[in-house]
């Protein structure tokens, strides 16, 4: 146990992420599963207004925040150093340090689901309560009088500490412990498109922190920056979370996209088709992502010529996510195709992408907009793209390195049973969410006429939800099974081409005997012009120095949530504590010994 308290090796690091994204998961797909349930009918099962507006936040907040992001991390953490020929990560207590800030942010914004005694709400739970992404008004005291938002806004602060620190940490890693011979342009695309996502993680995430802290004086000091009475903007606020929650969209898929592009070249026996244009497409996307986000604010009567301008670039970003699903098609095309589950995931990750990309080019249009939005259409296309696109995509990763993470296989037989599964449930759940938004149902709404004509669909949408709740238990069955009745797996289960598959499964703490030098993008296979690379030795020459354990990453993390609880009962002794504990913790950090 100690030894996974105090770990700095980025692959037991990996595993905890994975672990614990995959706990918060499933937490945040009962919260779905409750909603859907309230909404098969329009007699619901009795969860009150309240409720719902609790479970329908920290759903959206659980699955962005808690789950997808996490869950892309851990393949980061893990993978990352082994395809570009590292032994660890640049700055593995930071690595160690990132984790321990998710967990415990994580573990402070659902325990204010049974928080209320604490702070004399007389009611027991205190979740946040005004969406996942918090518009102004509705944040304000006069409408959130308890600390549900307060919640909301300082666990989002501690989060978004945990990605900032991860995300420069693996941008000098790739930048810097590459293996020689690695020049950019031969780094697999996993790890290309990781690199872009850090570089959106650091600069998307300081504008919604700027927006939580102006959120945090409005809420604890009576300032008025999004308060219409004192001066303030409601609008500002719309601004500043979009300007986030865009690149934040993009910061979900390109990971994924990454996988996918890992995934088509090793069970199609081909390269990649395209691989430098599937790499540029990857920077324009994140470009692009930048100049979006006013689509979601058609309605918010910006003027012609802004809704133009944002109409043509939501239009344009089309273009290289195109681009990328035609590469991807060539990849498959008159390749040796083995359909395992991986490749199955990752083919209904480009079919139900699509999808949700053409429902997203209908926002495009201000007219279009000025129906869909606020209504089910927009939960149907986010749907379709982070969990048809982003969750597709994490699945198809986690049966293609499982063996790598855990040196054993998963059953292929299951993992068919979870895809069909998933692949059905998720249509049913989501797709006659466009046709009840087009006619008119509302988001964020308990119950709703029969008049409406919608009931229908909502039960095929609960039906299908159900469905893709079972497809998850088998997944989970299915690694657990791992354990019970192990079947191992070979150092290169799949014949992949890049380096993570040129060590044992799993590698050993030090990763590579001796770091391998690189004279092509497949270094394991044979092309044209190259051979494979030479098998590793199976011992290392020398002694080899590897970052040691530590308590203080996690010691250093636990002040921000004791901070944050002292922050919200106004009790300026707990905050004292909480930053002392900070201070104590960086201090013994900097002058610990780092090698073992």
């Amino acid at each position: 146990m100690k030894s996974w308290l105090t770990t700095t090796d980025h692959k037991r690091i990996g595993l905890l992420y994975f672990w614990t994204a995959f706990a918060f998961f499933l937490v945040g797909g009962l919260e779905a599963l409750i909603i859907r349930a309230q909404l098969a009918s329009p007699a619901g099962i009795g969860v009150s207004a309240e409720a719902f507006n609790q479970l329908f936040t920290m759903h959206g907040t659980t699955m962005v925040f808690l789950a997808l992001m996490p869950l892309s991390a851990a393949f980061f953490n893990y993978i990352i150093p082994l395809q570009i020929g590292a032994r660890d990560v640049a700055f593995p207590r930071l690595n160690a340090f990132s984790y321990w800030v998710f967990l415990l942010g994580g573990l402070f914004l659902n325990a204010s689901f049974v928080a209320g005694p604490l702070f004399g709400a007389g009611r027991l739970s205190v979740a946040p309560d005004a969406g996942w992404f918090g518009y102004a008004n509705l944040t304000a005291r006069q409408f959130s009088p308890g600390p549900n938002v307060d919640f909301w806004l300082l666990g989002l602060q501690i989060l978004g500490i945990a990605s900032l620190a991860a995300g420069f940490n693996f941008v000098v890693t790739i930048l810097n412990m590459r293996a020689p011979g690695m020049r950019m342009l031969r780094l697999p695309p996993f790890t290309w498109m990781t690199l872009i996502t850090q570089f959106l993680v650091i600069t998307a995430f300081p504008v919604i922190t700027v927006a939580l802290v102006l959120l945090m004086f409005d809420r604890l000091f009576g300032t008025h920056f999004f308060l219409p009475a004192g001066g303030g903007d409601p609008v500002l606020w719309q601004h500043l979370f979009w300007m986030f929650g865009h690149p934040e969209v993009y910061i979900l898929i390109l990971p994924a996209m990454g996988i996918v592009s890992e995934v088509l070249p090793t069970f199609s026996r081909k390269p990649l088709f395209g691989y430098t244009v599937v790499v540029y497409s990857g920077v324009v996307i994140a470009f692009l992502g930048w100049g979006v986000w006013a689509h979601h604010m058609f309605a918010s009567g910006l003027g012609p010529i802004a809704d133009s301008v944002f109409a043509g670039t939501t239009m344009l970003i089309a273009i290289p996510t195109g681009v990328k699903i035609f590469n991807w098609i060539g990849t498959l095309w008159g390749g040796q195709i083995r359909f395992t589950t991986s490749l199955l995931f990752a083919v209904g990750f480009i079919a139900m992408f699509i999808i949700g990309g053409l429902s997203g080019v209908t926002h495009a249009s201000a007219p279009t907009d000025l129906q869909q939005t606020d209504t089910y259409y927009v939960v149907a296309h986010i749907h379709y793209v982070l969990f048809g696109g982003t969750i597709l995509g994490l699945f198809a990763g986690m049966y293609y390195w499982w063996p790598k993470m855990t040196g054993r296989l998963l059953s292929e037989r299951l993992g068919k049973v979870h895809f069909w599964l998933t692949m059905i449930g998720m249509n049913l759940a989501f797709f006659p969410m466009h046709l009840s938004g087009l006619l008119g149902m509302p988001r964020r709404i308990y119950t709703y006429s029969p008049e409406l004509g919608v009931a229908g669909f909502n039960l095929v949408s609960t039906i299908g939800a159900f469905l893709v709740g079972i497809a998850s238990l088998v997944f989970l069955w299915n690694m657990l099974r791992t354990r019970r009745e192990p079947v191992n797996a070979p150092a290169n289960p799949w014949n992949g081409a890049t380096l993570e598959w040129a060590m044992p499964s799993p590698p050993p703490v030090y990763n590579f005997t001796v770091i391998p030098t690189v004279s092509n993008r497949l270094p394991l296979w044979q092309t044209e012009r190259h051979g494979p690379m030479k098998p590793l030795p199976e011992r290392p020459p020398a002694p080899i120095h590897v970052p040691g354990g530590s308590w203080w990453p996690m010691i250093t993390a636990a002040g921000l949530p004791i901070m944050a609880i002292g922050a919200l009962g106004r009790f300026l002794p707990v905050v004292f504590v909480g930053v002392l504990i900070l201070i104590v913790g960086i201090y013994r950090w900097a002058f610990e010994p780092f090698e073992m």
